[in-house]
């Protein structure tokens, strides 16, 4: 019997079997392995290797390599096998269909097993082929296929199960430049008494909001052509770049309905936006280049700080008082620029950066009144700029110190700040709900006697206040009640027929 002709069912020595260096499969559990191997000392291997003929008393192992080492775990002599005669290519598809149908694959091998069957040459394989061959949709396959483009920091992370599959899944959209810095933003820092530090793994919602926040760079806004493909040759167009959210909808079918058609490649996005002034600068060489950013230009820069021109805005005043701001009249000395340094790199503008103007530049001319009309613009702007910075980093500050679940001092927070802006008709309603009572007197307000119930509930009793009072809170009129009443049933599944039936 010749085995590279013969194809049947038999024992073979495990001697004469050797394991597939196709195999996608890398990691195996040794507790599992051991009980693997005790069922098979009580009742032999129960389903046949698959192997082909490698040479006259030499087998490779396409099928079945756990049981081959459980088997040698378990001092089995013998194994059965089921021969067939595969070329290399059959037997590299046949191993990784095989493995990859199986449920205790790790990610990363099953990634790794659609990437080598993708670059099969013999046969070919479409991203959809695949996924019928496997059972899976083509959106899993292909988000699969990019964890092979994972960093090897963040692979390694995912091995150690350190981040899971829906954290390593976000990571692969990203470019691997950015995935070491997002992979710090899967942690949040937490530390005890003794001042050790704690890592805790965030939600995978977290990052996804992060990488919304920090990553992605909204498409409709860029000054920029999305349609082209000439402006960075290397790059093409956005309308057919794959790192575009909206163009790449297997890929980036999970980043939320909310989130707008945007770019998932800072570095490209950067690139077109220099492109893009360095051609629009070259279309009008008289373009005044100018800056948003707060602080001194670069040195030998062309571009004009913003405290040595005003901007003409280009929307009417909104009161009586502003029909006397610089920024809403125009001049002779007005002119088109571009903003070459700051958040609105790219973008046109109209300014007027004449020194001698005497309506926007008017030092000399201007008397005392407007020199004081000046300083209070600027003292304005500076304290709603401190404001805002202090502002967000305070936000940030608390946002942080937030833990990942609600406690009740948290709960308690949230719903009496929430409650103190209710009036009165809201208020009642949330007395009435929760048999509270009514005030007896002046002194004992409904807000007073809102605030003792609250600090006498449990952790239950506020989530439930938490949510009635953002209901309540949200609703302005009547209309706006039922809306807020059914967007809120349908979110907590409340079969709202039912209980207009049983109230009729």
């Amino acid at each position: 019997m010749n085995p590279n002709t013969t194809t049947e069912y038999r024992d073979l020595p495990l001697a004469v079997l050797t394991e597939s260096t196709t195999n996608p499969r890398r990691i195996y559990d040794n507790a599992a392995l051991k009980e693997l191997a005790e069922s098979i000392r009580v009742q032999g291997v129960l389903s046949p290797l698959l192997v082909r003929p490698l040479n006259e008393r030499g087998f490779e192992i396409i099928a079945g390599a756990r049981r081959y080492r459980a088997a040698k775990m378990a001092d089995a002599e013998t194994v059965p096998v089921r021969i067939v005669n595969l070329t290399d290519a059959e037997a590299m598809e046949a191993a990784l269909v095989e493995n990859l149908i199986r449920a205790d694959v790790h990610p990363m091998e099953e990634a790794n097993g659609f990437r080598a069957l993708l670059n099969l040459e013999e046969p070919k394989y479409s991203i959809e082929q695949i996924a019928a061959r496997t059972g899976k949709t083509p959106a899993f396959v292909a988000s699969r296929l990019k964890l092979t483009e994972l960093a090897p920091v963040v692979v390694d992370a995912f091995y150690r199960e350190e981040i899971g599959t829906g954290h390593a899944l976000l990571l692969a959209k990203l470019q691997p430049a950015q995935q070491e810095e997002a992979l710090s933003a899967c942690y949040q820092e937490q530390y005890g008494s003794n001042n050790k530090s704690k890592r805790t793994l965030l939600p995978v919602r977290n990052l996804q909001q992060w990488i919304e926040h920090n990553i992605l760079l909204e498409l409709a806004s860029a000054p920029f052509s999305k349609t082209d493909a000439r402006l960075v040759p290397e790059a093409g167009s956005c309308v057919d770049c794959p790192k575009r959210t909206g163009h790449n909808k297997l890929l980036f079918a999970d980043m939320g309905t909310g989130q707008k058609d945007s770019c998932s490649d800072p570095k490209c996005y950067a690139a077109k936006l220099d492109a893009h002034i360095r051609q629009t600068i070259a279309a009008k060489p008289k373009l005044v280049q100018i800056s948003t950013a707060y602080g001194p230009t670069k040195d030998g820069s062309a571009t004009v700080p913003r405290n040595k021109y005003v901007e003409i805005h280009s929307e009417k005043p909104t009161n009586p008082k502003q029909r006397d701001w610089p920024e809403y009249k125009t001049c002779k000395f007005t002119t088109e620029a571009i903003v070459t340094e700051g958040s609105e790199k790219g973008e046109l503008r109209r300014i007027c950066s004449n020194p001698d103007c005497p309506i926007h530049h008017a030092r000399k001319q201007r008397t005392t009144a407007d020199a004081v009309i000046k300083a209070e613009q600027e003292k304005r702007r500076r304290e709603e700029a401190l404001a805002q910075t202090t502002g967000l980093r305070v936000l940030k500050a608390i946002g942080e110190a937030v833990p990942v679940r609600l406690m009740k001092r948290d709960l308690l927070f949230v719903v009496e700040r929430l409650a103190a802006v209710l009036d009165e008709r809201r208020l009642a309603i949330i007395l009435r709900q929760h048999g509270i009572g009514k005030p007896t007197s002046a002194a004992d307000a409904s807000a007073k006697l809102l605030v003792s119930f609250l600090r006498k509930s449990d952790e239950g009793t506020l989530g439930r206040l938490l949510v009635e009072v953002a209901i309540l809170q949200t609703a302005h009129s009547p209309n706006d009640s039922s809306k807020a009443l059914r967007e809120a049933a349908d979110y907590y599944k409340v079969d709202v027929a039912a209980i207009t039936s049983k109230v009729k």
